[in-house]
């Protein structure tokens, strides 16, 4: 977080000196107003491009097996520019490097975690859960803390989900069934 305030401080002096360059330039004709004007659309325009481009960079730093399953942007109406250009507030992850993923006499099935971040001011959050997934049924369950499915937690996946198609559809070479 002080690399942030760091950046938009120096956004702010960019915006500074590009002001008083122009005042230089006009031979003082621009008012004095115009050096903090310039100074707050610098910060302010740190800001936006840091909030467009969260996503993009965690992303990036991802370990390799990660998988982007589905992410959500929003608007916010103390935000303006978000009406016309939703930013990116959430995305949820699949670790699919260590995902167990086994042929059984109902299919395959795959047990798995999921990491949903989460922008809230500068700071993103974690939070993880387990699931398992009937590739046959389509037919997802939430895993309590000792690896039961809690079957309350059902949720139906379609052909075309993300998640479904790294799971299921994708060629990757099971754990052989234990019988």
């Amino acid at each position: 977080m002080i690399w942030h305030l760091i950046a938009a401080i120096t956004a702010a002096l960019g915006g500074a000196g590009i002001a008083l360059l122009l005042r230089s330039l006009t031979r003082k004709r621009l008012p004095n107003w115009i050096i903090p004007v310039f100074a707050g659309l610098g910060m302010l325009g740190y800001t936006i491009h840091f909030e467009y481009t969260w996503f993009d960079h965690k992303q990036a730093r991802l370990p390799q097996g990660s998988v982007v399953v589905s992410s959500e942007e929003g608007q916010m109406f103390w935000r303006p520019w978000t009406v016309h250009y939703p930013m990116p507030l959430a995305y949820t992850v699949l670790d699919r490097a260590n995902a167990q993923i086994e042929n059984t006499e109902r299919g395959r099935v795959a047990r798995f975690v999921l990491y949903r971040f989460e922008k809230q001011h500068l700071v993103s959050t974690v939070n993880s859960s387990g699931y398992q997934l009937f590739c046959t049924e389509r037919a997802m369950f939430r895993l309590n803390e000792k690896g039961e499915a809690i079957f309350n937690s059902l949720t139906e996946l379609k052909d075309a989900d993300p998640l479904y198609q790294a799971l299921c559809a994708a060629d990757i070479n099971p754990a052989p069934s234990a019988r």
